[in-house]
Parts: C-alpha cells; sequence; structure tokens
C-alpha cells in the first residue's frame, strides 16, 4: 500500500529520489505518467496493468473515451531506479505537472502523485477548508468514516 507525504527536490537533470518507503511498494518497475489536477501519477507495474486492461474496456467510437485513453497513454514512460534511488522525469511531464524544484510525492493507495509543492499546499489547503463537505459526498458514494 502506498501512503504518506514525501517532500524532495528534482535536480537540473530532472532527476527525482523516491523515498525509500515508496520504493518498496513501487517495486523495480513502474510506471510515470499525466495525473489528475496537474499532478503526475507513479504506478507500480501490477496496478499499471490492471488500468490498462480497464482503459481496454473502453469504446472506439466515444471520443472522450479516446481523449482519456490518449491522456494516460499517450505521456506514460517507464520509470526506472538508478543506484542512488532516483528516476528520472522527462522534460514533457515536468512541463505538465510545473516541476521545477521542490516537490512533493504522496503516496495514494494504489499510485503514488507527484506534486510541485506550491500546487500541493493549495491543494491540500483547498481540501482541508471543504473536507465536511467531501466527507459528505464521500457518503453519498457509499463510504463512511
Amino acid at each position: 500500500m502506498l501512503t504518506g507525504e514525501f517532500n524532495h527536490s528534482i535536480d537540473s537533470k530532472g532527476r527525482l529520489i523516491i523515498p525509500s518507503k515508496l520504493r518498496e511498494s513501487l517495486g523495480e518497475h513502474f510506471v510515470i505518467t499525466k495525473g489528475m489536477d496537474g499532478c503526475l501519477f507513479l504506478y507500480p507495474d501490477n496496478e499499471w496493468k490492471a488500468f490498462e486492461e480497464k482503459l481496454r474496456t473502453l469504446p472506439l467510437t466515444n471520443k472522450k473515451a479516446r481523449d482519456f485513453k490518449r491522456f494516460f497513454l499517450g505521456s506514460a514512460t517507464e520509470g526506472e531506479l538508478d543506484k542512488q534511488g532516483r528516476v528520472l522525469i522527462s522534460s514533457s511531464l515536468r512541463a505538465y505537472a510545473d516541476l521545477e524544484k521542490e516537490v512533493v510525492l504522496a503516496g495514494v493507495l494504489d499510485k503514488v502523485e507527484i506534486w510541485s509543492k506550491e500546487a500541493w499546499e493549495a491543494r491540500t489547503a483547498d481540501v482541508e477548508e471543504n473536507i465536511e463537505d467531501i466527507a459528505n459526498d464521500m457518503e453519498d458514494l457509499g463510504l463512511s468514516i
């Protein structure tokens, strides 16, 4: 299970240290792609394969389904750790998520989200301010706390 929040920085070559706690759950092979809300998604291999299978079920005749697949699959790259536990984030993915120096990695069960520190702080402030409304909406989806 991927959980926790970790602050790190990207070096001038676009390399990011993956925290050891996350490395254990990610394994040796993983996929990095565009995520929702302006972050990146980092999927362990098994979770990526499960996600791909869901994408395969989307109808080719549906424009939104085609766009959805393009969004995730078109930007997907294989992640590989170097000996120092770093992964290279492509320039196009760094640009999409506005990753420059300070970043936050957040484990969210089946994947890791990679955020610019500024975007993460803005998002979490908004969530904290609205958590009661969000919790009520989750109850409508069948999740109660």
